[in-house]
């Protein structure tokens, strides 16, 4: 028997590994996939909740108290036109919040899950006769 052999076992005999491809696991089960929801809907429901509530306050108001909502700032300009026109900043101030989020907390965990996704496909091996597309 020589001194060295590259097998494990010392023997002169090759076993390849078994190439059975590990047992696949949704990525919704992932604890990282979670976090990545959990930090989606966080923001969601808040963002909804001011943007929503800030029309409903709007709404309410007109409908409840026309007097006040009719009152003259300057000019032809009301206190109902100006709260009415401040939707649309706060449908602005709400769109870029959302983008500032979503690029400092949302996007760095999807691209990590990604990255790992990407990973564990390319360590796959493609089934022979098949043209390796991933599938959803």
């Amino acid at each position: 028997m020589p001194e060295f052999s590259p097998w494990h076992d010392n023997s002169f005999t090759y076993s390849p590994p078994d190439n059975e491809p590990a047992p696949t696991r949704r990525i919704s089960e992932d604890p990282e996939f979670h976090s990545l929801r959990r930090a989606q809907r966080r923001f969601g429901v808040r963002a909804t909740l001011l943007s929503v509530g800030g029309f409903l306050l709007y709404v309410l108001l007109s409908h409840s108290v026309p007097g006040l909502m009719n009152q003259r700032l300057v000019g032809h300009l009301t206190l109902g036109l100006t709260l009415g026109l401040g939707q649309f900043a706060v449908m602005g101030v709400t769109a870029v919040c959302y983008v500032r989020y979503m690029r400092t907390r949302v996007d760095p965990l999807a691209r990590g899950l990604g990255s790992r996704l990407d990973q564990h496909t390319a360590r796959q091996t493609v089934p022979p006769g098949s043209r390796g597309y991933r599938t959803w």
